[in-house]
């Protein structure tokens, strides 16, 4: 198991999530900082760091390509030889080559971090552990935002999605990611346990 490859998956960290009205309601603005401490003790270890973008061509959205914000946050970048790899599904593997690439580097583990924690991270981790990869889920690395009830209106501002009752909390979404992929989907890991720091 120690010599087991693995591979740390960022998925979606990127300028469009900061151009979202609902960013200032995110669960941590300071997510590249923290996903910067995994990607660089990755590096140390010699681990691969694969780096996921999502766009909606077409969108007019900021997760549209022609946006100019389907990039990485800043303070992030990724080195010679470090797959980047862009996906229009929420689960990073259906709409990219990431299995070949994992498949062709040996990879048996998958570390997983990003934006947002029960939707495209919390997807990709389900997708990983089904196609046979051990799955490290780094919640304090990944970050959501409120969701909103099922049945709520349409185009509400902000503050009243936050007000609420119905509304989930980001504490809320990351408790149920954690309750539905630990010990069936993944192990839950911190920054600090992966890096030491």
């Amino acid at each position: 198991m120690e010599d087991m490859k693995s591979a740390l998956v960022v998925i979606d960290v990127q300028e469009s999530f900061r151009r979202l009205p609902n960013w200032e309601a995110v669960s941590d603005p300071g997510i590249a900082d923290k996903v910067g401490r995994l990607v660089a003790a990755a590096r140390e270890k010699g681990d691969l760091v694969v780096w996921i973008l999502h766009t909606d061509p077409g969108s007019g959205t900021p997760f549209d390509p022609e946006s100019g914000h389907v990039r990485l946050m800043d303070g992030l970048k990724p080195e010679d030889g470090e797959p980047v790899l862009t996906k229009t599904s929420h689960n990073a593997f259906t709409t990219t080559n990431l299995q070949q690439q994992l498949t062709r580097h040996g990879i048996g583990e998958v570390v997983v971090s990003g934006i947002r924690t029960e939707q495209c991270c919390e997807t990709t981790a389900r997708v990983a552990s089904d196609l046979g990869y051990q799955v490290v889920f780094v919640t304090d690395a990944t970050a959501t935002h409120p969701i909103e009830h099922r049945d709520a209106p349409a185009g509400r501002s902000l503050a009243e999605v936050l007000a609420d009752p119905r509304t989930l909390s980001t504490d809320e979404i990351i408790a149920r990611t954690e309750y539905a992929l630990a010990r069936r989907f993944a192990r839950i890991a911190t920054v600090e346990e992966l890096t030491g720091s």
